[in-house]
């Protein structure tokens, strides 16, 4: 019987590479979640009390005016091929976040234990979205049905070009044979479901208690004489804000009073302002842009809903998750990831359904003791399922056995 190795020394750090392609001073879900991840990783300690991990994020976004010294691991960005290649053939694990074609194939070839955490869906859709362009509505599974002519037509719809649809549908396809050899992590159990990948487990995004492990949040939580719904997150087709616009604008044909905040910003901005004037919104919705950190914290205090109307299967909601550790009542679209991470603790109603949002804000309007109720229910179950030592362990035991493993 082979004796089998240790996964590293005593004195010897484990090296983990987080490839994503985009990070800070990028905002979004899947940045926070790499920082938040590698930054906790470095406190780890081994059996003499040293750094159990190396870890090196690697990113194609550069740093402008961003100073990297403020975090407590080494960033590379904008690498080259030949440092890529290097960094890879060096890391004793690759964590890529997303199936980013060259990190995986530069693994493959140089047998680096690879694990890859899927935030979307580009293993089994070459829009990683599962969006059918040309209805925009929910893709039943086109490519994994093998119906690859309607991923075809899908994304000649949406790209105008036939040439790079099919290199997309190829890319696609390559994606979806690496991640058959790799390590996959699925952020909610309806990811790990809708890609049905082999070697594949379900991590929960884990988050920081920005209240400090204070588990009664009813004191903050008074009845407001006017409801603050807000919504928080890029401003993008797929997140529904015209949907919650359309819903704003029957509350206020029936006489209801309350404000609603739009903190981010995107490419729909400019539509969503255009709409806004034409509902006869502006003086209940207003958008703030982009906004962390303090200046971020302090709006919130004004919050009293978060509202979330996806149309798309998004695979977790990291800003609903972050809400709900606020004890915020959360209002979602009842649809992938987003209605798992919500469950029995907020409001869920159809995607795309202005009338069944509308409903549901009109009665936390007309019963505000909701949203206390709500939160509370929200924050206990933040603190039992998205833990941020939670999720740091179970990527640490992924890590481990993933370097444990015999190269093949």
């Amino acid at each position: 019987m082979r004796e089998e190795k240790p996964t590293q020394s005593i004195t010897s750090r484990l090296k983990i590479v987080i490839y994503a392609h985009d990070f800070l001073p990028v905002i979004g879900g899947v940045q926070t979640h790499v920082e938040l991840l590698a930054r906790g990783l470095t406190k780890f300690h081994g059996i003499e009390g040293s750094p159990e991990f190396e870890i090196i994020v690697v990113t194609n976004t550069p740093a402008g005016a961003f100073d990297d010294n403020c975090f407590s691991f080494r960033v590379v960005r904008n690498p080259t091929v030949s440092e890529l290649v290097r960094l890879i053939r060096k890391t004793q694990v690759l964590h890529v976040t997303g199936p980013a074609l060259l990190p995986l194939l530069l693994a493959r070839l140089f047998r680096r234990p690879t694990v890859v955490e899927h935030h979307g869906y580009q293993a089994i859709c070459p829009n990683g979205l599962l969006l059918h362009e040309p209805d925009r509505a929910v893709c039943p599974g086109h490519f994994q049905a093998g119906r690859l002519g309607e991923c075809f037509r899908c994304q000649c719809s949406e790209l105008s070009s036939a040439r790079r649809s099919l290199f997309r549908l190829v890319l696609t396809k390559m994606r979806n044979v690496l991640c058959r050899h790799v390590e996959n992590i699925a952020v909610t159990k309806h990811v790990q479901n809708r890609e049905a990948l082999p070697r594949s487990r379900v991590i929960y995004h884990g988050i920081e208690d920005v209240l400090m492990g204070k588990s009664d949040v009813s004191a903050g939580l008074s009845i407001p004489k006017k409801v603050c719904f807000a919504y928080v997150g890029r401003l993008v087709f797929e997140k529904g804000v015209g949907v919650l616009l359309n819903a704003a604008s029957q509350l206020q044909k029936e006489g209801c009073e309350f404000d609603i905040i739009l903190i981010g910003d995107g490419p729909e901005r400019a539509g969503l302002d255009r709409q806004i004037t034409r509902l006869g919104l502006e003086s209940r919705v207003r958008i703030t842009g982009f906004l962390g950190g303090p200046e971020l914290s302090s709006l919130l205090q004004q919050v009293h809903v978060v509202v979330m109307p996806s149309v798309w299967e998004e695979t977790a909601g990291l800003s609903a998750i972050e809400q709900m550790m606020r004890g915020r009542l959360v209002i979602a679209s009842a649809i992938g990831g987003l209605a798992e991470v919500v469950g029995d603790a907020g409001v869920v109603c159809p995607p795309g359904d202005a009338e069944a949002l509308a409903a549901s804000m009109s009665s936390v309007i007309a019963h505000p003791e909701q949203i206390a109720t709500f939160g509370i229910k929200a924050r206990a179950r933040c603190l039992s399922v998205f833990g941020y030592e939670r999720m740091l362990k179970e990527h640490a035991e992924v890590y481990r056995r993933a370097a444990a493993e015999p190269r093949v």
